[in-house]
């Protein structure tokens, strides 16, 4: 608050300058020359209220933004961003590929083998293999060895878009 009054008393100094200036020199502008000081002391006196005021009740901020022009941001579920982010490390590196992607997509191979063909996926290997092809069927298979190379690169995108189509097409 003291630095407050300080900058109002320098922001003053030069009108008070101005007034004894005009008292002196020009003794009938006198009224005027106090109305316009009045006014300005008025000014600074607002200016510290409202400085006061700003510190004791800080800004607020809204909880969503008030622009409407951008549109809303879409929340992606938790499951389906874990999958994408899963298939993501699978395309990216060979041990993310085993044991993270592949798990899960052996896991929805199975259901889907089960529920929409009666075949399972286990007990039937050549069977399973025969309804999802080569690309699949290395991916999920029960007895697929885990990478020599952690490091290396895992699944190319091709063979990954021909993997969901085949999940597709049961």
């Amino acid at each position: 608050m003291k630095r407050d009054l300080w900058r109002a008393a320098r922001a003053l100094a030069v009108p008070a300058l101005a007034l004894g200036f005009v008292v002196a020199f020009a003794p009938g502008r006198t009224g005027l020359a106090i109305r316009i000081f009045a006014l300005l002391a008025c000014g600074a006196a607002l200016l510290l209220v409202l400085a006061a005021l700003r510190r004791a009740y800080p800004r607020e901020r809204p909880l969503r933004r008030a622009d409407k022009r951008e549109a809303p941001s879409r929340a992606i579920p938790g499951m389906l961003g874990r999958l994408e982010q899963e298939t993501i490390l699978g395309v990216a590196g060979s041990f993310d590929l085993h044991y993270r992607l592949r798990p899960r997509l052996r896991g929805l191979t199975r259901d889907l083998l089960a529920a929409r063909r009666g075949v399972p996926l286990d007990a039937a290997p050549e069977r399973a293999r025969e309804l999802l092809g080569e690309t699949t069927w290395e991916l999920v298979r029960r007895d697929r060895p885990p990478p020599e190379d952690r490091l290396a690169p895992g699944l190319p995108s091709n063979d990954l878009r021909r993997v969901v189509e085949s999940l597709e097409r049961l």
